[in-house]
């Protein structure tokens, strides 16, 4: 009994802090329409450039910053328990921004990343090869952390730079999900399901999966880890069979990665750049875009009011989609 009072509370909190949020939101925005100003949950403001190192206007290199999971989440707009990170369509914009501009001759692109989802993952990489075949160079920089999906954004790169203890690697394709049939069970709260078809519960959270779902998921998987090979292969001049050697998903240091081909170099963030400088010749400005302001309602704000909280985790639980979901992503 006590467990389920205190269930109850928790989902009542729950509700009322999103309410409260939500109608906050709503009332910021509204004001903000009215002034015919622009919202600052919006992700269509213009793109400002910062220089950092003076040089050609004409001969840019731009600084580019991927770091946190590679996930497209407009949730977290409105979500007060998540914190401001990486913004894909934001970062989509700079791409397309730099592909059309003919004074950038060059990209830094900095990745610190455990990497993402399958789809964002490909419209990056797929991106960077369109900016290459406006004869721009690409030089990668990877911090603590480029694995999976953070990889899989680096392979287009001309030169590709990390520390000996970088993590890469994790080279394949996972899909996980909850299954919590048996908390359900324990607390009394029985799932009603009405379905077209036989598999359109697949990986439900309410039920066991079968052999057949798993093949079925199984072959999804596969076709996206060829589709990882086969961007390691053109990206890497690798060999496919060498490349299947590689990626059988475990992580690799920096100075593993280079003696395996997947890295070319080991050099930190200012090693990169100065490479990158040489490459392109003469004077070249270096800048960057201007971070936007991010929203109010993307303060950690349960971090400091409620850390390590269970709310917190059971919010996500509410939250985040259960459905199938492929990922090029490390995880622990």
């Amino acid at each position: 009994m006590n467990k389920r009072i205190t269930a109850s509370v928790i989902a009542a909190a729950i509700l009322i802090v999103a309410i409260v949020f939500q109608a906050a939101g709503s009332f910021i925005s509204n004001e903000e329409d009215e002034n015919n100003a622009m919202s600052i949950f919006s992700n269509s403001e213009k793109l400002e450039e910062k220089v950092v190192e003076k040089g050609s206007g004409s001969n840019r290199i731009v600084e580019l910053n991927l770091e946190g999971t590679i996930m497209d989440s407009p949730s977290t707009n409105t979500n007060p328990f998540s914190s401001a990170g990486y913004q894909h369509d934001r970062f989509m914009k700079k791409l397309e921004a730099i592909k059309n501009d003919p004074s950038i001759k060059g990209i830094h692109l900095y990745v610190n990343s455990p990497g993402g989802g399958v789809y964002e993952s490909a419209e990056i990489h797929d991106k960077l090869l369109e900016i290459k075949e406006k004869d721009k160079i690409i030089f990668v920089s990877m911090g603590n952390m480029a694995a999976s999906g953070g990889y899989y954004v680096s392979a287009p790169a001309d030169q590709i730079f990390a520390a000996n203890d970088t993590f890469t690697g994790s080279l394949g394709v996972i899909m996980q999900s909850v299954n919590y049939q048996e908390l359900a069970n324990e607390y009394g709260v029985k799932f009603n399901t009405i379905k077209s078809g036989e598999f359109k519960d697949i990986m439900s959270p309410t039920k066991e999966m079968t052999e057949a779902d798993r093949e079925i998921l199984q072959s999804l998987v596969d076709d996206s880890y060829d589709q990882f090979v086969n961007v390691i292969v053109n990206g890497r001049n690798m060999s496919e069979s060498r490349v299947r050697e590689l990626a059988d998903g475990r992580i690799y240091s920096g100075k593993q990665a280079v003696e395996n081909g997947l890295v070319d170099k080991i050099g930190f963030r200012e090693d990169t750049l100065a490479a990158l400088k040489e490459e392109i010749g003469g004077d070249p400005q270096v800048f960057q875009y201007k971070n936007n302001i991010s929203s109010i309602l993307n303060l950690p704000l349960a971090q400091n009011l409620m850390p390590n909280s269970e709310i917190r985790y059971i919010e996500r639980l509410i939250s985040e989609r259960q459905g199938p979901t492929l990922m090029y992503m490390y995880t622990e």
